[in-house]
């Protein structure tokens, strides 16, 4: 036990991702839109985005091993029929209603979208979501319950 003496213990917690739901939701949706903002960064640039995550899969031997594979990412930005460019942001397989019947942003130009992701980045910071996420988050659990 001398040994220990030498040492200086504590009781102390790990620091785990946040517990409140309304922060990891923001945290998530900052997420995505900054996927969002490097993907139309990329297109702006007349370059390929290829995101990555870490996946587990069986190798040969049938032993699981962590590897990185391409991300799916859906593009938010959309034009309609006249050619007019949108962006709609989704969160829990849902479009965001960011006023009544209102779903999407005007764009305009592709070259516009990076500073109209920033805006809605400091938008999500600041709380102007908290009722749409938390909505769209209790319908999908809703969903999720039923089909499980």
């Amino acid at each position: 036990m001398s040994h220990l003496k030498a040492l200086k213990l504590s009781s102390a917690v790990p620091v785990r991702a946040s517990v409140d739901p309304v922060h990891r939701s923001r945290e998530k949706m900052i997420a995505a839109l900054s996927e969002q903002k490097q993907m139309a960064e990329a297109r702006i640039a007349g370059e390929a985005f290829t995101p990555t995550h870490i996946v587990r899969k069986k190798n040969a031997e049938g032993i699981r091993i962590e590897v990185e594979a391409p991300k799916r990412i859906r593009q938010g930005w959309f034009a309609d029929a006249s050619g007019k460019m949108f962006f709609a942001v989704r969160y829990a397989g849902k479009a965001i209603e960011f006023a009544k019947d209102k779903n999407a942003i005007e764009v305009g130009e592709i070259s516009a979208l990076p500073a109209i992701i920033d805006t809605l980045i400091e938008a999500v910071r600041h709380g102007e979501l908290d009722a749409q996420l938390t909505i769209a988050a209790a319908e999908r659990g809703k969903m999720l319950r039923k089909a499980g």
